[in-house]
């Protein structure tokens, strides 16, 4: 039913028809009271309707019966032009009214303000005033309907209980909004659970088929080791032989070049093997840099190490973790090779002991100046067989990894022309 067509002294019929012919939909609540907030003044022959909702204290205008009426939270709900010069200079006595309504949970009918005297009066620029609670199933006071008049008049009952009406249409449409948007936010949450369990269950299957497939891996690795350790045994035992006995220089040299790749041979299948089968720790608590301290006066005698120096920058002195004494002295020796063989004679490297921001980690930096790593090959670095050295296996680098990940921890490379190339280690601080 059009508004126009709505008249005062309807039937209750046209009332209903015209509150059925209101379309509400949940994403669209304010321009559904705006209806309600122009059928209230339709009604009563108002100047000015409004609707407003009560967030704690305080009732905020959310709709009004004017046409262009615009309501926006960036701007604080600031009304337009011409609902805000209607109300600019009576917002507090309407603020009044309203609690009054709250307080009493009934309709505030002020006739004409000039002969009545009541505990909260209109602004003072309406002689009439009408004010029905919006009350919820529950009996809760969620907001109320108010309108104003300038001029005094009297009110039916009828009137007032279509109004009440109105209310009550008001009322189960913001009730439905708030459960929607309560919905919304279980919905958005329970989604979002499920995604977390969904990745987790991700990520305990990866693990999973990671481990069986490692599980595979070794059981394979330490079969050919062991298949091809004991032949090569006896093969360099064979040559060193040869070598004691033979005089001539060139012979001699060939052998010794033969002893040189079975050698590093059997340094591959050492590493194989020690990648392949499961890490065991023993566990003790360390301290960090007294750790690192010692191992930095071994790796010195190096040949790695030869004419390179070497920094150590302990910021946490007092910090502990807790790990494998071998395992982690196999990590750093790892790492300080590689670094002393990524500079040239006189140049430095730096270690860097210190907290990580979030405290729950220490963090170990092995720094230099050398050659930078190819940026396509950085991230395949810790991969099994991926090496930048024509001369190594290309396992000592997963090898860190692994140590590292067992240990709680995390390993992180770096590697620019400009800054030069930074290792990262990052493990769990003992608790205390």
């Amino acid at each position: 039913m059009e508004l126009h067509n709505f008249d005062s002294c309807a039937e209750d019929h046209q009332v209903l028809e015209f509150l059925a012919s209101l379309s509400y939909r949940a994403s669209d609540l304010r321009q559904y009271l705006h209806e309600i907030a122009r059928g209230v003044s339709c009604l009563l022959r108002s100047d000015w309707s409004i609707v407003t909702i009560f967030q704690g204290e305080i009732g905020q205008v959310i709709a009004s019966s004017f046409e262009q009426a615009n309501f926006s939270h960036q701007s604080g709900n600031q009304l337009s032009n011409q609902f805000s010069n209607q109300l600019s200079d009576s917002l507090a006595e309407h603020q009044m009214l309203e609690n009054e309504i709250r307080q009493t949970g009934r309709s505030l009918i002020v006739e004409d303000r000039g002969r009545e005297t009541q505990p909260c009066e209109p602004p003072e620029d309406y002689r009439c005033y009408v004010g029905v609670p919006l009350r919820t199933d529950q009996g809760e006071i969620s907001g109320t309907i108010c309108s104003f008049f300038r001029q005094p008049r009297q009110f039916a009952e009828t009137e007032i209980r279509t109004v009440e009406l109105f209310a009550e249409r008001a009322a189960i449409a913001i009730d439905n909004y708030r459960l929607y948007q309560q919905q919304k936010r279980f919905n958005a949450l329970l989604e979002q659970e499920i995604e977390n369990r969904a990745q987790e269950l991700r990520t305990a299957q990866a693990k999973l088929v990671e481990q069986e497939r490692l599980a595979a891996i070794g059981e394979l690795a330490a079969m050919i080791v062991h298949e091809v350790r004991n032949p090569l045994t006896t093969i360099v035992m064979g040559l060193r032989h040869a070598a004691n006995q033979l005089s001539a220089t060139s012979s001699h040299e060939r052998l010794m070049l033969s002893l040189s790749e079975a050698d590093r041979l059997q340094q591959l299948l050492n590493e194989i093997l020690l990648y392949a089968k499961p890490q065991v720790l023993q566990v003790s608590r360390i301290n960090i840099g007294e750790f690192l301290q010692t191992l930095l006066r071994q790796t010195r005698e190096m040949p790695e190490a030869t004419d390179r120096l070497v920094e150590l920058i302990n910021l946490a002195p007092e910090l502990e973790i807790v790990g494998d004494v071998d395992k982690l002295k196999q990590v750093f020796i790892n790492l300080l090779r590689n670094a002393y063989e990524a500079i040239a004679p006189g140049e430095r490297v730096r270690c860097e002991i210190g907290r990580c921001p979030n405290l729950a980690q220490v963090q170990i930096r092995v720094h230099n100046y050398g050659i930078p790593i190819p940026e396509k090959i950085l991230p395949k670095l810790t991969q099994p067989f991926c090496s930048t050295k024509s001369t190594g296996t290309g396992l000592g680098l997963a090898i860190v990894k692994r140590i590292v990940t067992d240990h709680g921890g995390e390993l992180l490379i770096q590697s620019d022309s400009i800054a030069g190339t930074t290792v990262d280690i990052r493990l769990p601080v003992a608790s205390l």
